[in-house]
């Protein structure tokens, strides 16, 4: 099995876990005289089988994320942590972008107190463009990374 299908199955069951849960939270309380529409201790059965399953898929992948490495020396972990930190450091910027953007939109009238942007916005917004295009680089090394190697069993 390739990391790519590993990675998609933990995605899958941490989907199912979350649908579980709602399930769950559905069905351990009824009206008295009433039944559940779906029996809790079956509910809990499968969540215990999902989070077995998805425990198993994530020891793999970090065994085999802490293995692999990239064509110019780089550790895969390594590549993680640095897309991790850029989308923060992006996600952090769009929204004081967004926040400088907005400021000549928040007056009704004329007589209340006018807000100014305290940064460049021009330049705040080239360097979320600079700061993503390099995340999709990133991501991009990284997702061929994935199809590329089997996960270590």
């Amino acid at each position: 099995m390739k990391l790519s299908e590993a990675l998609s199955l933990r995605k899958d069951l941490l989907t199912r876990i979350s649908q579980l849960e709602s399930r769950i939270q559905n069905n351990v309380t009824v009206q008295e005289g009433d039944e559940p529409a779906e029996k809790p201790e079956e509910l809990f059965a499968e969540l215990k089988r999902c989070v077995e399953q998805l425990e198993h898929y994530i020891y793999q992948i970090n065994v085999t994320n802490m293995q692999v490495i990239a064509d110019n020396g780089t550790p895969l972990t390594k590549l993680l942590a640095k897309r991790d930190a850029l989308g923060k450091h992006i996600r952090l910027l769009r929204t004081a972008f967004d926040t400088a953007s907005a400021v000549n939109n928040n007056r009704y009238s004329r007589s209340e107190i006018k807000n100014v942007a305290t940064v460049d916005v021009k330049t705040l917004r080239k360097q979320v463009d600079e700061l993503s295009q390099k995340y999709r680089l990133l991501d991009m090394e990284i997702q061929t990374l994935n199809f590329k190697y089997d996960l270590i069993e």
